[in-house]
């Protein structure tokens, strides 16, 4: 199937940024929507962010409201040093749990499941095959925190597909990814001057390009690919390689017994190698990457030229550090490029239109009004809006001085309940009322909250139309 509609889970991480930038230059997606507890960390264009958690019940009216077909999680942390254990399994196992909840159920809309992995799956083992085929288990039980969180959802992820065959669902198994702007724990322990290895072990390493990361996702979102498919660059390095490659020294500084020991000694000097590297430094990793080529998926780079990226990068890197500005998301400015009167730079303009979140609680502010203007029910998702709308737009204020609302001015409120709603919602709303209906509604709004943004967004809008500028 063609994915039109995406939700992206993890807005704020790296890969879902990434991801979001590629789709929203697919003119064939229509909507991307982006849900997160933080802000985006990548500066996007046309994705609506809804800052909301893992919550199932909150997702499951985003998928609702906005008719998602295509809902693509990339939360997995599959590096221990990125959070304590307890949280790391609170969002691999249990918010992937409650994601998959979101997107089934009777009347779903969601029709493609991809889910962000990795080949941490397979583990790392004296006995371990040259190479890795998707068919292939685990051969041994997990040794690490992060192995058990990871092996628990991909079982999670192959119920959901079981018990929804009509869902196409799509699990990619990704290797250790270097690259110049995207940190690992591999990452830092390649950019020592000296990099540690254990005593006796120069062990198979295979890596897949941050680039290759993202257009491997975006792949799978334009097709219809279901099963696991693993996702590494081809060829292999020896770990003695790689340092070389990266100008840099090894020592075998880790004895080959109380490894762990060992790293717990240099985890007190500075550097935390988690358990699952310490598997990786002593036996290595290979997986077949064939069965994602097959499905006409090119990558960019080889292992060799993955590392030889980052070596060019660690050479220029203390040479460009602090040219570019990291992005940091403002609510604020984008509430000024969408509605300050003062922007006559129409290519800096959004369009004005509701949110999934925003239209999910006016829709339920507008329900005991759907029946006196006509609000179907049910229907298409261009008739619940349309009827939405109607409801906003006749709803205009009316003195009536038998009726006071619990302000002094004798206006009843818009809509019923208006001053329940919060500033975002009204601010979703304005751009589709009329002239009149946005009068009344600032002179209600003036007289009784006052809020800033919304008499901001409201006078913008006037603004806008008495110039003539496109809505």
């Amino acid at each position: 199937m063609n994915s039109r509609r995406v939700l992206i889970t993890g807005l704020s991480t790296y890969w879902g940024g990434r991801l979001a930038q590629a789709l929203e230059q697919n003119d064939e997606i229509e909507a991307i929507i982006g849900v997160d507890s933080r802000d985006p960390t990548l500066e996007l264009e046309r994705t609506e962010f809804v800052r909301v958690g893992t919550q199932h019940g909150l997702l499951r009216r985003i998928v609702e409201a906005a008719e998602i077909d295509t809902v693509v999680d990339s939360r997995m942390l599959p590096d221990s040093t990125s959070a304590p254990a307890r949280i790391a399994h609170e969002n691999n196992v249990i918010g992937t749990m409650n994601i998959l909840a979101a997107c089934s159920g009777e009347g779903s809309t969601v029709r493609k499941f991809v889910f962000k992995s990795s080949t941490h799956y397979y583990g790392s083992e004296q006995d371990d095959p040259a190479f890795f085929t998707e068919s292939m288990g685990r051969p041994h039980p997990p040794r690490t925190r992060i192995e058990r969180d990871i092996v628990e959802a991909e079982a999670t992820v192959a119920d959901f597909a079981e018990k929804n065959p009509d869902v196409s669902v799509t699990i990619l198994r990704y290797a250790n990814v270097l690259g110049p702007d995207v940190r690992t724990s591999h990452t830092k322990l390649l950019s020592l001057p000296v990099v540690p290895m254990i005593l006796g072990f120069d062990p198979r390493y295979q890596f897949v390009h941050e680039d290759d990361v993202v257009a491997a996702l975006e792949h799978v979102v334009g097709e219809d690919l279901r099963g696991i498919f693993n996702v590494a660059g081809d060829g292999v390095l020896a770990f003695t390689e790689v340092v070389g490659l990266l100008g840099k020294t090894y020592a075998p500084v880790l004895p080959p017994w109380g490894t762990s020991i060992a790293a717990a000694a240099i985890r007190r000097a500075g550097l935390n190698i988690p358990p699952e590297m310490l598997q990786q430094l002593r036996f290595g990793r290979g997986v077949d990457n064939r069965k994602l080529k097959a499905t006409g998926f090119r990558y960019r780079y080889t292992t060799r030229e993955t590392v030889q990226k980052l070596a060019e990068h660690m050479r220029l890197h203390p040479v460009l550090r602090g040219v570019q500005e990291p992005y940091r998301y403002e609510r604020e400015v984008e509430d000024f490029l969408r509605w300050s009167p003062h922007v006559r730079n129409p290519n800096f303009r959004k369009e004005g239109r509701l949110q999934p979140a925003e239209a999910v609680e006016l829709q339920k502010v507008l329900a005991s009004y759907g029946e006196r203007v006509g609000a179907p029910t049910a229907g298409s998702r261009s008739a619940r809006s349309q009827a939405t709308i109607r409801a906003a737009g006749s709803a205009r204020p009316a003195r009536e001085p038998d009726e006071p609302s619990n302000g002094q001015t004798g206006l009843k409120a818009p809509v019923e309940h208006y001053d329940d709603l919060e500033a975002d919602e009204i601010v979703g709303l304005v751009d589709s009322l009329e002239g009149d209906d946005l009068g009344s509604l600032l002179e209600y709004e003036q007289a009784h909250l006052a809020r800033p943004r919304v008499v901001s967004a409201i006078e913008g809008v006037l603004a806008r139309r008495r110039t003539g500028e496109p809505r």
